[in-house]
């Protein structure tokens, strides 16, 4: 199985917010990666960015890569539409998506949910607690209920999605709030999942518990035949049409 983790970079080459060089010094790509290489050592884990040529996500690679997990937050509209256009056309033939908090927002995800994927938020560094609801769900295996996260970006409803496919989590924050944390989708032949927690001033991502919840994302995730059906979006077959 080929992963890709993709982040935007941004905070990272900016140094914005201070601590994150603490956190994350091989950046935010650089801790998802590493704990996915620990909880699935078979699988064959890389990293992109967006300073990258074609932001990373070349036709060729894209190609190559079964699952893709997607970073974002400051910078969603410097991503290329014809970068976009790649990576739906890769999701709608089979390829896995992986959407991390604030990339609820980006051009992908908002494109393939058709909705403004808005939410209400605020970051008072509270407590989050992250409940399972669909214990049955292959993301929820092996996860504790709750998952205490001790401080966190908050994020609550209402969250402009469609209704998912399945919901696997809820958050609850100290403040009162709750938030659809955990979500599934299915667009074309590519499964997608959300996941809210990981807000770049807090280092969620080395939580053992928040690795094992996206390592069962990349499991799910994965497709499940060698073929992939990539369709030219663009132009669509007239079957599309009728």
């Amino acid at each position: 199985m080929r992963v890709l983790v993709w982040n935007e970079g941004v905070h990272e080459a900016n140094g914005s917010p201070p601590n994150i060089a603490e956190y994350y010094p091989e950046g935010m790509h650089g801790a998802i990666a590493a704990g996915l290489r620990r909880l699935l050592p078979d699988a064959e884990v890389s990293t992109a960015t967006l300073a990258d040529p074609e932001h990373g996500l070349s036709a060729d690679v894209l190609d190559r890569t079964d699952v893709l997990l997607w970073w974002g937050h400051a910078a969603h509209e410097r991503v290329q539409d014809a970068v976009v256009d790649r990576v739906e056309r890769h999701v709608l033939g089979g390829m896995g998506l992986l959407v991390l908090h604030s990339g609820h927002f980006s051009k992908i995800f908002r494109r393939l949910l058709g909705t403004t994927c808005s939410l209400a938020w605020r970051n008072d560094g509270e407590q989050e607690l992250v409940w399972t609801v669909k214990p049955s769900h292959p993301i929820a295996q092996g996860v504790p209920h709750p998952v205490v996260i001790p401080r966190q970006e908050m994020y609550g409803e209402l969250f402009d999605i469609p209704d998912p496919d399945d919901l696997v989590f809820i958050s609850s924050f100290a403040g009162g709030e709750v938030f659809r944390s955990g979500v599934t989708f299915t667009r074309g032949r590519g499964r997608i999942f959300y996941f809210s927690p990981g807000d770049q001033e807090y280092p969620v991502y080395h939580q053992p518990e928040i690795q094992q919840v996206l390592a069962n994302g990349v499991r799910w995730a994965a497709p499940t035949t060698d073929r992939r059906d990539v369709p030219d979006v663009t132009n669509p077959p007239r079957q599309w049409l009728l």
